[in-house]
């Protein structure tokens, strides 16, 4: 990804109202953090042992073809408690996809999730949350993802992890600095973000339960 911003301006959000940015601030002092691109057996659990540890939750924005081949890996995001949603099959960016192509991979994502969710506990508890990767969305794809019942979930804070060019404390700073309640902020359960990740997630958890508030999963 070539330029990103790291806070996203109200403008951005108000362009597209329909898609999710942040969470109103409510009494449960909530922030929401997800990652992307998983799950793998490298990253993907030293996550959730360290959400474990602060007793966080998260949601995660799984490929398709990763939850086919690490499938227990999928499991455990699924059986620990936290949410999915879908990141497409093979990472598509939607910019440079043509719609049915682009809902055919979506669809791809979904039936190798959804081999795994009707085999677990967790199946009512699971809704169509997705993101598009790189957040490259047409419209055109946004409202047939939409009509087909999704809830489309942006950011509002973008970490910087997948930037091997900033530091591992310039990753954190993005976060700590940007952070409010309500706040989506994205992270990857990726190798190429695994050092920033390994570095800002338990510093980012230690910041959040210092002020006492609550790191939950998005809701489905």
């Amino acid at each position: 990804m070539k330029g990103y911003v790291v806070k996203t301006p109200k403008f951005v959000q108000r362009i597209f109202p329909e898609r999710i940015w942040a969470f109103p601030i409510s009494e449960k002092k909530e922030v929401f953090l997800t990652f992307d691109d998983g799950p793998i057996p490298e990253v993907t659990p030293w996550v959730l042992d360290t959400l474990k540890k602060y007793h966080a939750k998260a949601t995660f924005f799984c490929i398709g073809d990763n939850v086919r081949k690490h499938p227990d890996v999928f499991r455990r995001v699924l059986e620990e408690g936290h949410s999915i949603g879908n990141h497409t099959f093979n990472h598509l960016s939607g910019w440079k996809t043509k719609a049915g192509t682009y809902i055919e991979n979506v669809a791809l994502a979904d039936k190798e999730i959804n081999t795994i969710l009707n085999k677990t506990s967790q199946t009512e508890k699971q809704g169509p949350l997705f993101r598009p990767p790189y957040g490259r969305l047409t419209s055109k794809q946004s409202k047939l993802l939409r009509d087909s019942g999704y809830k489309i979930i942006m950011w509002d804070v973008l970490s910087g992890d997948f930037d091997v060019k900033i530091s591992e404390e310039k990753c954190y700073k993005n976060v700590y600095e940007n952070l409010e309640l309500g706040s989506i902020v994205v992270f990857h359960d990726s190798l190429k973000a695994e050092k920033h990740l390994r570095y800002c997630l338990p510093k980012l958890l230690e910041f959040i339960t210092e002020r006492g508030w609550n790191a939950a999963a998005i809701p489905n």
